[in-house]
C-alpha cells in the first residue's frame, strides 16, 4: 500500500513539474517571438499608427498579445517586450498593457504588469530616483521612479493622470509561495534634464482608480 501511495505521489509531481515547465517553455517562445516582431520594426509601425489615430482622439484597440512597446531598467537587468493585455497568455509571454491605459510616453497612465516571479522578480529592488526607459512607437522616453508603494489586492490603487506617467505593478511580496496578498505599485514620471531628486510617496498614502 506504501509502495502505491509513493508511487501516485512521485507521478502527481512529475505531473505538475511537467506542467510548469511546458507553461515556462511556451511563455520563453511567445516572448521570443514578440522580440523578433519589434525587432523587425513590424510593432514600432503598427504602435505608430494607433498614436496617430488617438492623437485625433479616435484610438484604436490594439490587438491583444500585440507587441506594443520595449521597457529597460538597467538596475535590475530587465529589458523586456510589453504586450497588449494582462490576461494570462500575455502576461505569460511579457509585461502586460493594460488595454485603454495610455501608451508610453503619451498623456496619461501608462500601466503596465508584470508576474512578480516571471519579468518582474528583481522588482522589490528598485528604489526611488531609479531609471527606466520604454520604447513605443516612435518614441523613447527615459523615466525616474519617484514612487514606490505597496497596497492591499484589493485596495484601489491606479489613477487616470492628464500628464505623462508610468505606473508598473506586480503582486507582493515578491517571493510569496501561493496566492499573494498585496501589491507592489511603481510609479515613475518623465526625467527632465537638470532636475533635483523626486521624494517618494509615503507608504500609507493611496490613490483610487478612476474607471
Amino acid at each position: 500500500m506504501r509502495r502505491a501511495v509513493g508511487a501516485v505521489l512521485i507521478v502527481g509531481g512529475v505531473f505538475v513539474l511537467t506542467l510548469a515547465g511546458t507553461r515556462y517553455a511556451q511563455g520563453a517562445l511567445a516572448a521570443d517571438g514578440a522580440r523578433q516582431a519589434w525587432d523587425e520594426r513590424s510593432a514600432q509601425v503598427a504602435v505608430a499608427l494607433a498614436r496617430s489615430f488617438a492623437n485625433h482622439h479616435d484610438r484604436v484597440s490594439l490587438v491583444e498579445g500585440a507587441p506594443v512597446a520595449r521597457l529597460v531598467i538597467p538596475k535590475i537587468g530587465l529589458d523586456e517586450i510589453v504586450l497588449e493585455g494582462v490576461e494570462s497568455e500575455a502576461l505569460n509571454a511579457g509585461p502586460g498593457h493594460l488595454p485603454g491605459s495610455a501608451l508610453p510616453g503619451e498623456r496619461g497612465n501608462a500601466i503596465i504588469s508584470g508576474h512578480r516571479d516571471r519579468h518582474f522578480k528583481h522588482f522589490d529592488e528598485l528604489d526611488v530616483g531609479d531609471t527606466i526607459t520604454t520604447e513605443s512607437g516612435a518614441r523613447r522616453d527615459r523615466w525616474v521612479v519617484i514612487a514606490t508603494r505597496v497596497v492591499d489586492e484589493n485596495a484601489p490603487a491606479l489613477v487616470r493622470t492628464t500628464d505623462a506617467t508610468l505606473t508598473l505593478t506586480t503582486c507582493w511580496p515578491i517571493r510569496y509561495v501561493g496566492s499573494a496578498p498585496e501589491r507592489l505599485i511603481v510609479t515613475a514620471k518623465p526625467a527632465v534634464a537638470g532636475a533635483g531628486p523626486h521624494r517618494a510617496a509615503g507608504p500609507n498614502q493611496s490613490v483610487e482608480v478612476s474607471p
